[in-house]
């Protein structure tokens, strides 16, 4: 089997599928259902989410998003961020390295504008994905953002 993952895009065509991935249960406290990220991603200004579908074949395999200059701190704009919101690779297609490519692919298009840091936050604990993020090249900032660690990987 080749390992050819690609993006696309939520559509009316797809967004069942979309809706449909699921993680393994013991992972579920650690990401949001997908049906809850596009609902945020409908909230939030356009061009601040970035909501892709991870497509292997015709299989979808998970959904990420991505978030593009936010005013991180809400103060006015002091410090503005981007990086990796969502990450949901379904429960039957982990282990297989769509996780790494969704994030090489998010860093991809960040560097594509200009951006020189990628950010994500995560959950601590035994079922967390801080060692996922870890072994990427990601390091912990230090900070807390609503009670999860911040990790950035440099994308210079």
């Amino acid at each position: 089997m080749t390992f050819a993952p690609r993006l696309e895009e939520i559509t009316p065509g797809n967004f069942e599928t979309a809706t449909g991935i699921r993680v393994r249960p013991d992972q579920e406290f650690a990401v949001s259902p997908v049906m809850q990220s596009l609902a945020e991603a409908y909230v939030h200004p356009a061009g601040v989410a970035w909501p892709r579908l991870i497509v292997d074949g015709d299989r979808t395999v998970g959904f990420l998003m991505a978030f593009l200059d936010i005013d991180w701190n809400a103060d006015g704009g002091k410090v503005v961020r981007s990086g990796l919101w969502r990450l949901n690779i379904a429960a039957d297609a982990q282990g297989r390295g769509y996780g790494r490519f969704a994030v090489e692919s998010v860093a991809a298009e960040l560097r594509r504008r200009g951006t020189k840091e990628l950010y994500v936050t995560w959950h601590e604990g035994a079922e967390g994905p801080a060692e996922f993020y870890l072994k990427l090249g990601f390091r912990r900032t230090g900070e807390l953002s609503e009670g999860e660690t911040v990790g950035v990987l440099d994308l210079a």
